[in-house]
């Protein structure tokens, strides 16, 4: 062909809006071994990780992709006038529970959260945030939900295990009640902002 394997990588991830599977490259570049295209891959990563530039090659969706670094992007919202969609809390909280405890249905999402989610499934279905996965065989047949590629896109994540696990979820939680009752203490004494940690 005359062009590096990285050079035809990086057209193909450049030119692509999804994040590219080694797998699907590989289809793509025949004569080339699937291990040679993960080496690139990483080889690739590496060299715009080094490079410092404005954007990177990052691992999502089980695949790769070029992104920007996140310190730019509310010089890119600004240009393109736009501000990103917002998922209310209530929506946050339900994908959150499709995402850890995935397959589920939705009966199950309504007993944690202790409310109606038919909207709100709806909506996220609409974001292409979560699927329908089938049905599972109980009385009446219920869907089966789980999240999407597109979820794994938007938030950034390598692949559903790369979620954090519900003991660094409480960590992070315990660090926020130490640094609130801190500056809670600091605050009752009167003097100065409140400490650093």
């Amino acid at each position: 062909m005359g062009k590096s394997l990285e050079s035809l990588i990086e057209a193909l991830l450049f030119a692509s809006d999804r994040p590219l599977v080694a797998r699907e490259i590989n289809a793509w570049l025949s004569g080339e071994t699937l291990s040679d295209i993960k080496q690139a891959l990483i080889d690739l990563k590496t060299q715009y990780d080094t490079m410092e530039r404005s954007f990177v090659i990052k691992e999502v969706a089980q695949g790769y992709q070029f992104r920007t670094r996140s310190e730019y992007a509310p010089y890119i919202l600004q240009m393109l006038k736009t501000s990103p969609t917002r998922l209310s809390s209530a929506s946050l909280e339900t994908l959150a529970i499709i995402a850890y405890k995935q397959p589920i249905i939705r009966q199950e999402i309504e007993r944690l959260r202790g409310v109606d989610v038919g909207g709100i499934l709806k909506t996220l279905l609409e974001k292409g945030l979560i699927r329908i996965m089938g049905r599972k065989s109980l009385p009446g047949r219920p869907l089966i939900y789980g999240t999407t590629r597109k979820f794994l896109e938007v938030f950034d994540i390598k692949d559903i295990e790369s979620l954090p696990k519900m003991k660094e979820i409480k960590e992070l939680g315990s660090d926020e009640e130490q640094t609130a009752s801190k500056s809670e203490e600091h605050q009752l004494e009167g003097s100065g902002p409140p400490p650093e940690t």
